[in-house]
């Protein structure tokens, strides 16, 4: 198995550990965003035309998390209070847990491979 297939592998299951879901059906960004609109449609109740949806796209997609969350009107001071708010949750699955310091290495590899 070559390096980057062993990372991503391993990457994939560590998410896997903090209860994220690997979702094999979603293979590009078409993908992503398709699955985006099914569960923003169902939270929400409303059914976006094609070009409602490609408009709320080019308004939230930013490489900036804190400019798009300000378009959305969302405080980002308040979301990160809420992101916080969250890891302190007991089983939530992203409290640090004592099984857990392996995973910090392989996370760090994963990054420093990407920079």
């Amino acid at each position: 198995m070559t390096t980057e297939a062993r990372i991503e592998k391993d990457f994939i299951a560590t998410l896997s550990y903090l209860k994220y879901s690997y979702r094999a059906d979603i293979r590009d960004r078409a993908d992503l965003e398709e699955n985006f609109r099914e569960k923003f449609e169902e939270l929400n109740r409303v059914t976006l035309s094609e070009g409602e949806f490609q408009r709320f796209l080019a308004e939230i997609v930013s490489p900036d998390v804190f400019a798009a969350a300000q378009t959305m009107g969302i405080n980002p001071r308040r979301a990160i209070e809420q992101i916080v708010d969250y890891k302190k949750e007991p089983d939530n699955g992203a409290a640090f847990q004592p099984s857990a310091p392996i995973l910090f290495p392989m996370i760090r590899q994963v990054v420093a491979g990407y920079l």
